[in-house]
């Protein structure tokens, strides 16, 4: 089972997880890892903005590659894109298993894809107005596990 979205618009996780565990009823294990919108240091907004015809064919054969690497029941990515305010989600990631380490590595490994290698723009409102956000260091030796 494969579920990739890209929304426009805020989203609840809970419905999204409950949704992948009841289509993955022999997991043995569900892993997720949900990004939000960062609180405080001055952050006000987030704005994500991504180039359409690559963004959901990528974030589709990224979510092929994971479901080709490890065992795994389901996989489901969500993505937000536009403007969103600290505390909403941004990302979504959940990996269902029979086994925890296949769901856990997936979600890591999906991950590390979408910050690395993805099609999106990000940039930050702060008091002083709006900044770019560079990808870090960290970001290129993370994908650099996977190869």
């Amino acid at each position: 089972m494969k579920d990739v979205r890209l929304l426009d618009r805020a989203f609840d996780p809970n419905p999204l997880i409950d949704a992948l565990a009841m289509a993955c009823p022999a997991a043995g294990g569900l892993a997720t890892f949900l990004g939000k919108v960062r609180m405080g240091e001055g952050v006000e907004a987030l704005a994500l903005s991504h180039y359409e015809p690559l963004t959901l064919p990528g974030m589709d054969t990224l979510a092929d590659a994971a479901l080709g690497r490890f065992d795994l029941e389901g996989l489901l990515i969500v993505h937000r894109t536009g403007l969103m305010h600290p505390g909403e989600p941004i990302v979504l990631v959940s990996a269902a298993a029979r086994h925890r380490r296949d769901a856990i590595q997936a979600v890591d490994f999906a991950m590390d894809h979408l910050k690395s290698d993805s099609w999106f723009w990000k940039r930050e409102k702060r008091v002083d107005g709006w900044h770019w956000i560079e990808p870090r260091a960290q970001d290129a030796d993370d994908i650099l596990r996977w190869s």
